[in-house]
């Protein structure tokens, strides 16, 4: 059986140059918000290409914390967003084990009507979510996120944990069967750890889709108070001017959950992604 191919030196080094240059091409933007970020005052143009300012300062971020609602923001995002997360985790691994394993009437019809909901743009369901949420009295609250981004996410991570679900051996549940487990017991203590990479992109998954989503969020909610990040960085812009140095760092400061998490959580990432892939 043939190994796998090694690229020669011309060749690797080649790689290494493109790659090279499409991650400084990717990274320059965010090196351009960070510097705007600690420019005094709101500048937003400026010849220098430093990524540090000469003239750097953080008084753009104390007046974020101390003197703009920001906190607030923060704390409405992260309630939303913890609350997607858990619903999208729990509802994701246990249909994805349903749809994954057992078989009845209106299966392939249900997986098909679920994925069909990903062909749609958001702005279709706006309308439809709205008086759906009007109806239930839910409209303009941190219910209506918590519904309205559960159902955006729930359609790609139930595909993507059946996926999951479907490369673990049916082998090692008759046997904890035959050991006497309870199918609930064989869920919890032999599935939902082998499928703990897959459970860590739905979460991923799930938390990315309510931190930094705008659209949903400026129809469902009108109280200043339940400003998400997104919804209170919107009102650094007004009719006249933008306030780019508090643009810029609230745009660094929402960033860093996000990165944060991508590298705590990178191990599991490429075995997530990919294994579920595998079946079908």
């Amino acid at each position: 059986m043939r190994g796998p191919r090694t690229l020669s030196s011309p060749a690797r080094i080649a790689s290494y140059v493109i790659v090279t240059i499409f991650t400084l091409f990717a990274a320059y933007p965010i090196l351009r918000v960070r510097a705007i970020s600690l420019r005094p005052g709101d500048r937003l143009l400026d010849k220098s290409l430093a990524v540090i300012p000469p003239d750097a300062t953080l008084n753009t971020y104390v007046r974020l914390f101390l003197e703009e609602p920001f906190l607030r923001w923060l704390g409405n995002s992260i309630i939303v967003s913890a609350a997607v997360t858990l619903f999208g985790v729990a509802l994701a691994a246990t249909a994805g084990y349903g749809f994954s394993r057992y078989k009845f009437r209106g299966r392939d019809t249900a997986m098909i009507g679920l994925i069909t909901t990903q062909m749609f743009p958001l702005t279709m369901l706006l309308l439809p979510l709205f008086i759906v949420l009007i109806k239930l009295k839910a409209y303009d609250s941190y219910f209506a996120l918590i519904i309205a981004y559960s159902a955006t996410a729930l359609p790609f991570i139930v595909w993507q944990m059946k996926g999951y679900y479907d490369t673990i051996p049916y082998s090692l549940e008759e046997a904890a069967a035959i050991d006497g487990c309870s199918q609930i017991g064989i869920f919890w203590r032999i599935v939902l750890p082998l499928a703990a990479p897959a459970l860590v992109i739905t979460a991923l998954f799930s938390f990315m889709t309510a931190w930094s989503e705008y659209l949903v969020a400026a129809v469902l909610i009108q109280d200043q108070n339940l400003f998400t990040l997104p919804l209170g960085l919107k009102m650094f812009q007004s009719n006249m001017e933008v306030s780019w140095g508090l643009y810029s760092a609230g745009a660094v400061v929402v960033s860093i959950p996000v990165v944060a998490l991508f590298l705590f959580l990178s191990r599991w990432l490429v075995s997530g992604l990919t294994l579920g892939s595998v079946k079908g």
